[in-house]
Formats: structure tokens, sequence, C-alpha cells
């Protein structure tokens, strides 16, 4: 390929133009315009959640979410060891104390029986959070979290649209949060949402992302919050991103069998399946795993020449008890996460566009499979 394949390009069509340009020429570009609710309420009944609350990016969801929850100071927050970094800034800005749980090896999700095993009576929050391809086993949580009296909040920015038993992944958590960064499902350019059924957590999360404006006083501020706030602009792009969600996540999967049928029978990689355990793969991105360890490649070397031949790639997350600045905390002390390590050494991402095309597909994989062989 002469020319360059990036890991990801936005989908932006025709009618995403026509609609931002419309409301550019009305004036109302900030979160004063209308589109601004009305992403909010199109958006929770897609997902089958009251309320929805948009916010300036997926980070911000996360901190504006879990400051409403109002938990102690250093409860304890179950969250992925293998996740992006924006779980725990999140837990850490609002004074509480991280958990991090090893990931499986192969779905990249929280182990469900190590949460069990860290649960203690300080545990007031698990983070569940989608990772990648496969949804994290949901269902298992929400009883735990039952029993336990625990909250359970959904992360589901990477598997919006994914859905289990005619039920939409992000409706299952106590409050749930979304990313509309370039590379998800639906894109505003940066904007992230939560959704809950919770009339107390909507108002509360309604005030933390808009400076706790005083109720009788304007500027005499209720609380300590921020300015997350979404513009009309990027409300109009999310909502006529929206209206075609379920065939974004067809083509997603279309991609993904696409290259699972070319990179299956290389026995030095793992690339997940189509399904797994009747959990369909979403395939938000093509991650793949060297499996082959005494071919003395990591992920690092193979993304590399893989960059010579044009096609761009991703590492995969780096771990948080990797993390420089958190290694200066308590949190790990000895423990150890074998799965995080091995996965984020040897695990990368292919470009996964809406618009790659077979010949393309075709071409990254064959590159793939003669890199990484014997």
């Amino acid at each position: 390929m002469d020319k360059f394949i990036p890991v990801n390009e936005p989908n932006i069509e025709k009618s995403d133009i026509q609609s931002v340009l419309k409301v550019l020429k009305s004036g109302w570009i900030s979160a004063e315009g209308n589109n601004v609710k009305l992403f909010e309420e199109k958006f929770s009944k897609f997902i089958g959640h009251k309320y929805g609350i948009t916010v300036s990016n997926g980070t911000a969801a996360l901190e504006v979410a879990i400051q409403s929850l109002n938990l102690p100071k250093d409860s304890e927050v179950i969250i992925p060891n293998f996740t992006i970094f924006s779980n725990a800034i999140a837990c850490l800005k609002n004074n509480l104390k991280i958990k991090p749980i090893d990931c499986n090896k192969f779905d990249w999700n929280m182990n469900i029986e190590l949460i069990l095993k860290n649960i203690t009576a300080k545990t007031k929050l698990i983070i569940a959070t989608h990772i990648y391809n496969y949804p994290i086993q949901i269902e298992k949580l929400v009883k735990i979290c039952k029993q336990k009296k625990i909250i359970l909040m959904e992360d589901a920015a990477e598997n919006f649209g994914q859905v289990n038993k005619d039920k939409k992944y992000g409706s299952f958590g106590d409050i749930s949060t979304y990313s509309f960064y370039a590379n998800k499902q639906i894109t505003t350019g940066e904007g992230g949402m939560i959704t809950t059924n919770s009339k107390n957590l909507y108002k509360k999360a309604c005030n933390l992302r808009n400076l706790s404006f005083g109720k009788i006083d304007r500027f005499n501020h209720d609380d300590i919050s921020s300015n997350y706030r979404m513009s009309n602009i990027q409300a109009t792009l999310g909502l006529s991103q929206l209206k075609r969600i379920d065939n974004i996540v067809k083509k997603r999967h279309l991609i993904g069998r696409q290259y699972h049928k070319y990179l299956s029978s290389n026995k030095n990689i793992f690339i997940p399946n189509p399904t797994n355990n009747n959990l369909k793969n979403i395939y938000w991105v093509i991650g793949i795993l060297i499996l082959n360890t005494k071919l003395n490649m990591n992920a690092k070397y193979v993304m590399k020449k893989l960059k010579e031949k044009n096609i761009g790639t991703r590492p995969f997350f780096w771990p948080m008890h990797r993390q420089k600045m958190l290694k200066k905390m308590s949190f790990y002390n000895s423990k150890k996460f074998p799965n995080s390590d091995y996965i984020s050494k040897y695990g990368f991402y292919l470009p996964s566009s809406l618009n790659l095309t077979k010949n393309k597909i075709k071409y990254i994989s064959e590159c793939v499979n003669e890199i990484i062989s014997k």
C-alpha cells in the first residue's frame, strides 16, 4: 500500500456536516442550544435509562458520575487493572481508594472471581469497564452488587450499541458513562455522556458538570465542580450519528469477521472470535495478541514493522500497576497482575475504521501473518 492506513478515521457523513452547518448558521453553538437536551433524551432512551447528562469527554463523565455518588472519603472502588487511566483518575480526584483487578488473558475484562475475593466492607463501588471486544459478564456483577449492596457503574465507552438479550449495555449500571471521542462508535469529536434511572443522581450530575450554579443566586455556587458542558455543535453531530448506530455496529462486526477469517489460522497469535460464550464481539478495535513468545518479538517490534508497511497500530493499555505515578501510592504492595503484564507487552490493535475496504483488511492481515511467523 502506497498510502498510509491509519488505525482509525472518524466516520463523518454528508448528513453530519449538513446538520452541524445548520446549527452554526443558527447561532446556537453553546451548551444552551436545544440539541443538547434532545441528544440526552434520545441517547438515554436508546440505552434504556431515564436520564442522560452530556459532558465534555469520557473522563469528565467518569469524574462527574463518581462525584455525584457522594461516597465517603477513602471508600474502596474496584476498577480494572487493564484499562484507560481515566478510571483511576476519576477515583483519586474524588478521594477514593482504587483496588485494581487483573484481567482474563483472552477476553481482557476483569476476572469476576478476583473481584469477589477483593470485596471488603469498605468496597462501595465497582466500575465495570467493557474492554475492546467482549462485554464483561455484567449480569454476574449485577447479582454481586445487589447481594453486597455495592453501587455498579458501567463504563460502556467501548461497547456502545452492544446488546445483551435485547438489553443495551450501559443499562445495567446504577449509573453509566460513555465517550464520543473520534474513535468511538459515534463521535462528537470530544464529548461524553452519563445515564441513570436515578432522578437524584441526574440532578446532582447536571449541577456538577455546570459549575453548580446557585438555585437562588446564580453566582453563589452550591458545590466544588467544573465546567464540563457539551456544546450544541457537538450534540448536533452526536444526534446525527446516533441515527445510524445500528448500521455502525453491523459494520464493526463485518470488519472484525473479515480480520478473523484471515488471521485466525495463524497459531502464533490470538484474535478474538466473533462470539464468546454467547457474547457477541463488538470489535471496537481489532486487538491481537502474540502467543508464541519463542519468536522473540513483542508488540512494539511488530508495530514498528507494520509501520514500515504503511499500517498504523496502537499498543494495548498500559496497566495500572505499571503507571509511574500510581507506584508512589500503596494500592499494590506485592500484588501480581500476570495477565495485564502479558497482554500489555504482547497486545496491540490494527486499523478498524468503518471505511476499511476488504482489500485493505486482506493486505493488513497478510502483513501481520508475514511478520509474526516461524
